[in-house]
């Protein structure tokens, strides 16, 4: 399928995506600060800047997007333009991730990752529901931590 913009617009429009401060994101620290929860932002002394890091708990949550991350979702498609530089883009990105949630681990920090499609058109139930899972899983971390 040929793309439905010319070059310039999409070249325009991939430069215009976030790397940080998402609808997601937004939407994970807003619940978890409402909770009670306090984090840093996107900690460049970590591996992977995480985007959420909760020294208390020695926990990072990682909000990631479908697309960028590989996500075995309906948000995730191969493109059909430059298929090689997409493949090697988006494995890469895989790759790194697999590396610095290992080092992480290694370092003692308990890693979570959410996604795009847990937020992305669902109901307020719903994501209320991720965001139980979310907080349940730091306050299980901070037990795990506390020795």
């Amino acid at each position: 399928m040929t793309d439905i913009v010319n070059p310039a617009k999409r070249s325009e429009m991939m430069a215009g995506i976030q790397g940080k401060n998402t609808k997601p994101e937004m939407v994970v620290r807003r619940a978890l600060h409402a909770a009670g929860f306090r984090y840093r932002l996107h900690f460049k002394g970590l591996p992977g800047k995480p985007d959420l890091v909760f020294p208390k708990y020695r926990t990072v949550i990682f909000v990631n997007g479908c697309f960028w991350h590989k996500h075995n979702c309906k948000l995730f498609k191969w493109p059909k333009t430059r298929p090689e530089f997409w493949r090697q883009k988006i494995t890469g990105n895989v790759d790194r991730d697999k590396k610095n949630i290992t080092i992480l681990k290694g370092l003692g920090w308990s890693v979570i990752t959410t996604w795009e499609c847990t937020f992305k058109g669902k109901s307020n139930d719903a994501i209320r529901i991720e965001i139980d899972r979310l907080t349940e899983a730091l306050l299980n971390s901070d037990q795990m931590h506390s020795t």
